[in-house]
């Protein structure tokens, strides 16, 4: 019997990071990560990647109109900021002291939290 290989794929980015993004309208502009879809492979950067939605009227918005929302964009279009330098970097993955992978920065070679 075969055994069963993980489909879902590793993400060097999670929910809570800082990121900057890199393709785009939103280029070059940092924001931190709301949500991730990892089927889709799709972040949400708070205040980046605004679009305009129409609403109608209803219980909460009694007037309606027009809203801005963050909208989803590629996870392969944002980059993770470094802790230490504050510029964008690749992340690589690490075994620690503990035997634990953490992730790590390539430009330093930080820990990333």
């Amino acid at each position: 019997m075969e055994r069963k290989k993980n489909t879902q794929p590793k993400l060097n980015i999670r929910k809570g990071d800082t990121v900057k993004v890199i393709a785009g309208d939103s280029k070059g502009q940092q924001g931190k990560v709301l949500t991730i879809n990892m089927t889709t492979k799709r972040v949400i950067v708070e205040g980046l990647n605004l679009v305009s939605k129409h609403t109608k009227p209803n219980a909460t918005n009694t007037e309606g109109g027009i809203i801005k929302k963050e909208a989803p964009m590629h996870i392969s279009n944002v980059m993770l900021i470094d802790p230490k330098s504050g510029k964008a970097t690749r992340v690589g993955r690490k075994h620690d002291e503990a035997g634990k992978l953490v992730r790590v920065a390539k430009n330093s070679g930080e820990v990333i939290k």
